[in-house]
């Protein structure tokens, strides 16, 4: 479960982007401001990191951007800092690029490599929680591993529209401008759908060494 705050967020995620895509090399730039088509949510078993992925518009193209919240900064993850934000709930809240964040590498692997869906997410208001509905619905293809490996030494490094996340026999890929096919070479892999987009589209793969 994830717990969404009804919370003023200042500045917003989409001013935030909107600031930070443009300086990515993986960016490209449409006629109309980036827009948020949908996004979804994956479970820290600490409880501590907010974990989220953007599904963004910027006139025809769409990108992706998984995104890490954190009440601290994190350490050695400087150049993965899209910015901060003042939660009017949790205070300051650090924003990162979520491939450099090893919550965020443990989560996807999860998803990608076990099949683990992604988080139901709930809203706390006046002592009342509701279940919010999903803008977007994942779904891992391939024959999901009994458990998930050792995830160690992370390194991330990111080529034409692909970052690729290393931790030890492990590897992530993650599409940064996504297309249209639902298909991959590697054992697994995982989809995507969001409202206006009713075919499965390829959002990350994984292979096991």
């Amino acid at each position: 479960m994830a717990i969404v705050y009804a919370a003023q967020l200042r500045p917003s995620k989409m001013e935030l982007l909107a600031l930070w895509l443009p300086q990515q090399p993986w960016f490209v730039p449409g006629d109309t401001e980036v827009e948020r088509l949908g996004s979804f949510r994956f479970d820290d078993p600490a409880g501590e990191v907010g974990v989220e992925t953007q599904l963004v518009g910027a006139g025809n193209n769409v990108f992706q951007v998984p995104m890490t919240y954190r009440g601290a900064p994190l350490a050695g993850a400087e150049d993965f800092l899209i910015g901060t934000m003042e939660h009017s709930v949790l205070g300051e809240r650090w924003a990162y690029d979520a491939v450099g964040d090893p919550v965020y590498a443990a989560t996807l692997a999860a998803a990608v490599l076990t099949g683990t869906p992604q988080a139901v997410q709930l809203r706390e208001s006046d002592g009342e929680t509701t279940v919010l509905p999903e803008t977007s619905t994942i779904s891992a293809t391939g024959v999901p591993l009994a458990s998930l490996p050792d995830l160690a030494d992370l390194s991330v490094s990111t080529e034409d529209n692909v970052s690729t996340i290393s931790a030890g026999g492990v590897e992530l890929q993650v599409l940064r401008r996504l297309g249209q096919a639902a298909e991959t070479t590697a054992a697994h892999g995982l989809t995507v759908v969001w409202d206006g987009q009713e075919q499965p589209v390829l959002i990350a793969s994984g292979t096991v060494s």
